[in-house]
């Protein structure tokens, strides 16, 4: 039996870059995790993230909590910006897991805005990998009207 990393086809940095991909090293939790990858597209935004060992759980797939982690940096930043830049806190996350993602392969993550209310976003991802659907998820997030506080 072939082994998953046989079975399918890894990308580099350079290839992504070609590709308009660019890295964006940025703070926090997804920082750790990235570097998270950003391409402008016609409809807007793509997220993607280039699995590597720190990624894997110990089936040597993407681990769920990394894949549920770039769904909600994606439908955040999708949400950042539909409501003007104002933050956005998940209220809830519902992830379906469809397909594994290996070792060196690209996850992509593209976000429509399915509604809204005055304070509510409904959001839908999806995740895929050489164009197979690998994980989904829908959104609800609460638009705060000013940055959030930090006190305890």
């Amino acid at each position: 039996m072939q082994s998953m990393n046989a079975q399918c086809s890894s990308i580099t940095s350079e290839q992504l870059e070609a590709q308009r991909w660019k890295p964006r090293d940025l703070p926090g939790h997804i920082g750790q995790i990235g570097p998270m990858w950003t391409r402008k597209e016609p409809d807007g935004w793509a997220y993607g993230l280039l699995c590597d060992a720190k990624h894997l759980n110990p089936a040597r797939v993407m681990h769920g909590g990394v894949t549920a982690s770039l769904l909600d940096h994606a439908i955040s930043a999708v949400a950042w910006e539909a409501c003007g830049r104002l933050p956005c806190l998940t209220v809830q996350l519902d992830t379906h897991f469809l397909a594994p993602v290996a070792e060196g392969q690209f996850a992509e993550v593209r976000v429509k805005v399915n509604n809204r209310s005055r304070s509510l976003m409904f959001l839908y991802g999806e995740m895929t990998v050489n164009g197979t659907l690998a994980a989904t998820a829908q959104a609800v997030m609460k638009v705060m009207a000013a940055p959030v506080s930090h006190s305890v």
